[in-house]
């Protein structure tokens, strides 16, 4: 087998082998390891290079602030603050909003494969993920702590640790049966 041949061989591997993660064990991701793979992430492409992403980290400590955010928005009784506090870190994904639409779409679409690209980088180094979008993430309470300003926009928060439990594989339908073909 060529170099080559094995090196698709591993996307393919990884990008099928992947699973969302959402039991962790209580282990800490160390910050430095996840800029690193935020930097293999943001190789994603993006039109005219406009890297049209930023990222707000909580780890450790710093997750009580992101369940303070929701608390503002939800009050104390709710299941998401307390639940935040369980997961090792948790990483919001913050889209820089154009005002034209062509644009727009663009930046959505790089934003979703940077985060598809943080997925797998980190799945390949044996942290699990699970990407989260609750309707609180456009609430103004629970933005303006966290710096999220006006015209930016959550895309998702991205949870992550390592694997306590592995979800076995679910089936996908065949992209044949999805395809239109003119040949």
């Amino acid at each position: 087998m060529s170099k080559t041949t094995k090196t698709i061989n591993e996307v393919r591997h990884a990008i099928e082998n992947r699973r969302t993660v959402k039991k962790f064990k209580k282990d800490s991701v160390p910050t430095e390891q996840i800029i690193d793979l935020l930097d293999t992430a943001v190789w994603a492409p993006n039109h005219k290079l406009r890297e049209p992403w930023r990222f707000v980290l909580f780890n450790g400590k710093g997750r009580k602030k992101l369940a303070e955010a929701i608390e503002a928005e939800m009050g104390e009784d709710n299941k998401f603050s307390g639940s935040v506090q369980q997961v090792p870190a948790i990483l919001l994904v913050v889209l820089e909003e154009d005002p034209r639409q062509a644009i727009w779409d663009e930046d959505f679409a790089a934003v979703s494969a940077m985060v598809q690209n943080f997925m797998l980088a980190a799945w390949s180094e044996n942290i699990g993920t699970f990407w989260v979008t609750k309707p609180f993430l456009y609430a103004p309470k629970f933005r303006k702590p966290l710096g999220i300003k006006a015209g930016e926009k959550i895309i998702g928060m991205i949870y992550m640790g390592y694997p306590e439990v592995t979800p076995s594989a679910k089936e996908r339908t065949p992209a044949k049966e999805k395809l239109t073909l003119f040949e």
